[in-house]
C-alpha cells in the first residue's frame, strides 16, 4: 500500500512548480532565483524545504561539484492522482464521488477520460 499523500505546503508547491517547469535538473540557488520574489525567502529556508521534498521522495538529486542538482522523481500528474486517491478515502461512496467529479467536467475532459479508461481496460486485458 502506498504511503498517504498530503497536499504540499505553499513553499513546497512553489518549489515543485519550479522543478517541474525546469528543462533540466537545477540547483537550490536556481530554485530560489526562480521562486516568486514576494515574499523573499532565505536560501537556507529553500534548502530545508528542498531537502524535505527529497526525503519525501518527490525530488532526486545528483552531485554537481560542491552542489546538488535536483529533478522531480514523480510527475505533477502523479501528485494530482495521489491527491485524488487520498480524497476518495474520505467517502463511503467512491462511485458516487467519481460520478460527481465527471459531472463537473467538460465534454473534452470526459472524452479524454473515456479514452484513457478504454486504454487502461485494454492493457489490463492483455
Amino acid at each position: 500500500m502506498e504511503a498517504r499523500v498530503r497536499p504540499f505546503g505553499e513553499l513546497e508547491a512553489a518549489i515543485m512548480d519550479v522543478v517541474w517547469s525546469a528543462a533540466a535538473p537545477i540547483t537550490i540557488r536556481e530554485v530560489k532565483d526562480r521562486l516568486p520574489q514576494h515574499p523573499e525567502r532565505a536560501y537556507t529556508t529553500v534548502q530545508t524545504v528542498v531537502d524535505i521534498l527529497y526525503r519525501k521522495g518527490w525530488l532526486s538529486r545528483a552531485r554537481d561539484g560542491k552542489a546538488h542538482r535536483y529533478a522531480p522523481s514523480r510527475s505533477r500528474d502523479d501528485y494530482t492522482a495521489a491527491l485524488l486517491g487520498e480524497a476518495l478515502t474520505t467517502t463511503t461512496d467512491r462511485t458516487g464521488a467519481l460520478l460527481r467529479l465527471v459531472e463537473s467536467m467538460g465534454d473534452d475532459e470526459v472524452a479524454a477520460l473515456r479514452a484513457a479508461l478504454d486504454a487502461a481496460t485494454t492493457e489490463r486485458g492483455s
